[in-house]
């Protein structure tokens, strides 16, 4: 892509990177190539649309739920049969047994898992903090190799069973996706640039911390990847992305090498992926999982509180690196104690990684 149209603050966002795309352009055989141009197209198609079914008031700061609130999850999930239609047959509705459809009942149970995180850790009821139902549709087209968040609901492709397995095989992935969700009901960060980043930035994070939170993990238990085991079994790769590593997720023939920076040494500038979103996302990741790390324990609970009410509370979509760890160090002083060791220990996370 060589544009980034300023125009929608809530394009389409897709767990597979341009980048990625790009090189499969390059590298793959006529049909990889075919596909890859497909994937393209379709991006640029669904980045141009507006949400114009959004409320008027659907970028307020979600309110807490009360202590003793009951959560009220609500999912669907539908089958598109391989067709591009969404959103498809619905097969599993909220209290339904397992179809026995595994894309079904993975993307069933990682809609409620994500619910979970953000009900009981942060204290939000949904996606937009109102009991938003959580509508999956699973066996979009045929062979697709991507999985996105649409701006209502979610959308999964099975893979081609040579570079991507089911792309509902990941939670962090499902975590991550329905955490855009998350980012367009809370003021929006611009998907360009340092806020585009920042909005892939949050989304992994939340994509990890629903997978650590489903698991009981502590954060030195915890793998940090977005995406493992996704990747088909002759592909030289871990996952997508690494938060703990950036950079080293995949080195692979056909799809290269992971270009994720971890220090703003080497930021990447670029006009595509809107100006590298994808790409510079590293940086603040590895600023949170260095912040998660120093201070121990489970993730979700110190780095995870001050990351969610620094979304809250910013105001300002087009965040830079800078202004968002500002706000991060700003809330861990007004949770925890202008000298604590949380607020001490984010602000040498984001020193470590440059951004300081």
């Amino acid at each position: 892509m060589s544009t980034h149209p300023t125009c929608c603050p809530n394009p389409v966002e897709c767990i597979l990177p341009p980048h990625m795309i790009d090189v499969l352009k390059m590298r793959g055989n006529a049909k990889q190539r075919r596909m890859a141009q497909r994937l393209e197209k379709e991006g640029l198609k669904f980045r141009t649309q507006r949400q114009t079914a959004e409320p008027a008031d659907a970028f307020m700061a979600a309110p807490a739920v009360a202590a003793d609130a009951e959560p009220r999850l609500e999912r669907e999930v539908y089958d598109c049969q391989k067709k591009a239609t969404l959103p498809g047959v619905l097969v599993r509705a909220e209290g339904d047994p397992p179809s026995g459809d595994p894309q079904v009942d993975q993307a069933y149970d990682g809609a409620g898992d994500t619910y979970r995180l953000y009900f009981e850790a942060y204290q939000r009821d949904s996606l937009d903090g109102h009991g938003l139902k959580l509508i999956s549709s699973v066996h979009f087209r045929r062979d697709y190799n991507n999985a996105f968040w649409n701006g209502s609901q979610m959308a999964y492709g099975d893979g081609d069973g040579t570079i991507f397995q089911p792309l509902t095989g990941d939670l962090a992935v499902i975590g991550h996706e329905l955490s855009h969700g998350v980012v367009q009901f809370s003021g929006g960060l611009m998907y360009r640039d340092q806020s585009g980043a920042l909005n892939e930035h949050f989304a992994d994070v939340f994509g990890v911390l629903t997978k650590q939170y489903k698991l009981g993990q502590e954060a030195a238990e915890a793998d940090w990847l977005i995406g493992a085991g996704l990747f088909g079994p002759d592909i030289n790769g871990r996952a997508l992305r690494s938060m703990a590593a950036p950079g080293t997720a995949y080195n692979d023939d056909l799809l290269g090498r992971d270009p994720q920076p971890f220090h703003m040494d080497d930021y990447v500038i670029t006009q595509s992926d809107y100006g590298g979103v994808h790409i510079n996302s590293g940086i603040p990741n590895h600023a949170f999982y260095l912040a998660s790390m120093m201070l121990g324990g489970n993730a979700w609970e110190k780095a995870g509180q001050i990351w969610y009410h620094t979304l809250q509370n910013i105001n300002n979509p087009d965040a830079s690196f800078v202004n968002w760890a500002e706000e991060t160090v700003g809330q861990a002083r007004a949770f925890f104690g202008v000298g604590s060791r949380e607020a001490i220990l984010t602000q040498r996370a984001w020193k470590l990684v440059g951004v300081f």
